[in-house]
């Protein structure tokens, strides 16, 4: 009975992705990518100079590394007391709100391209990672010209917040 119940508890975390047909011969399942329908090709496997070269290094540049991740947790940091100050205090500072606008663009910029950085690469899908970067442009333009609108014809972020929590 115990080795029943194990076989059947085992089984039970078997998925594997190829199946057996009646011959014995393993089938992959549909999902799977194969040689036809790859999602992504794989990178050229090509070595560039000898085995003995060093690793190339890229040029530093000062938007990058340390600078950007510490620019990075400073805007995180940075939002969440701005985002806490306005309910707290329970002033309507229109300088706030727009520091407030400020920033949620700004991280999410970032954030965003950071995300396209990791997912396409512009060394293996050049063409798409430069629309992707200038869609992305294109979005933080609307939406901070958007929450200008906003700021200065209408109530404001911190009071819009309010209202609707209220509601």
């Amino acid at each position: 009975m115990a080795s029943l119940m194990r076989q059947s508890c085992l089984s039970a975390f078997r998925t594997p992705l190829a199946t057996r047909n009646v011959a014995g011969v393993s089938r992959v399942v549909a999902f799977h990518a194969s040689a036809r329908r790859q999602i992504l090709p794989p990178e050229p496997q090509t070595i560039q100079g000898t085995m003995n070269d060093p690793a190339p290094i890229p040029p530093p540049h000062p938007s990058h590394g340390s600078y950007h991740w510490t620019f990075e947790r400073l805007v995180c940091v940075g939002l969440v007391p701005i985002t806490i100050a306005p309910f707290a205090a329970g002033t309507l500072n229109p300088t706030m709100d727009a520091v407030l606008c400020s920033l949620l663009i700004l991280h999410s910029h970032v954030g965003f391209q950071a995300s396209i950085i990791d997912y396409f690469p512009a060394r293996r899908v050049p063409k798409t990672a430069t629309f992707l970067n200038w869609l992305l442009r294109g979005f933080t333009l609307t939406t901070a010209i958007g929450l200008y609108e906003f700021e200065t014809n209408d109530v404001g972020l911190t009071e819009a917040i309010k209202r609707i929590w209220k509601a």
